[in-house]
């Protein structure tokens, strides 16, 4: 489950994808693939798919324990060849962020 406090130490990658039409379903069941495959890697937390309601972008929203573990997801996702069968199912604009505020009711 994502854990979404300010101030944790946890890094979240924020991931939007620019799908063609009609690409929505074959990124996320990638997506949801390299999920499972990376949850192994120690320090991992969480993994997060949504998709636009117009069709054109997936976003996934992942976290790691900290920076090293979030580089270590993607240094192994890379190596598992994910990364580049992401490059042909959309546009990425991949980022790692840090929780600095929440407000809940």
């Amino acid at each position: 489950m994502p854990i979404i406090k300010a101030n944790t130490g946890i890094v979240t990658q924020i991931n939007v994808f620019d799908v063609p039409p009609g690409g929505q379903q074959a990124l996320i069941d990638l997506l949801s693939e390299a999920a499972r495959f990376a949850c192994e890697t120690p320090g991992w937390l969480s993994a997060s798919l949504h998709k636009s309601r117009d069709g054109t972008r997936v976003v996934n929203y992942a976290q790691s324990e900290n920076m090293d573990a979030a580089l270590a997801v993607i240094n192994r996702l890379r190596e598992a060849g994910f990364l580049d069968r992401n490059k042909m199912l959309g546009e990425a604009r991949p980022g790692l962020y840090d929780v600095v505020f929440t407000l809940e009711r």
